[in-house]
């Protein structure tokens, strides 16, 4: 299962993108129609973020939600449609990928 992420998406540093993951757009207009990741967001397996949105920094994204609406940073995004759960404090999210990097 792979990732998909649309020509005009972006996607902030330190993101983790589990597989399945869909960055998509809505329309097949010119112009920006796909997702705009902040940084340090966590998106897991399975969920769909569709069309111009904004993920705020230090956002995470529950397995198989699909976002359709703007999500605040530091919040929790859960469901079909995506709702918000909670707020709070950002987490620093430390990857290591064994790499000795």
């Amino acid at each position: 299962m792979g990732v998909v992420i649309g020509a005009t998406a972006v996607v902030g540093d330190d993101v983790l993108i589990y597989h399945g993951v869909t960055l998509g757009g809505r329309t097949l207009r010119t112009g920006k129609r796909h997702p705009t990741i902040g940084d340090r967001v966590v998106i897991g397996a399975g969920a769909k973020v569709i069309g111009p949105v904004t993920v705020g920094a230090d956002t995470r994204v529950g397995a198989n939600a699909v976002v359709t609406r703007d999500a605040a940073p530091g919040s929790t995004l859960v469901g079909v449609p995506a709702r918000q759960i909670g707020t709070g404090p950002a987490v620093p999210v430390e990857l290591d990928l064994g790499a000795g990097i």
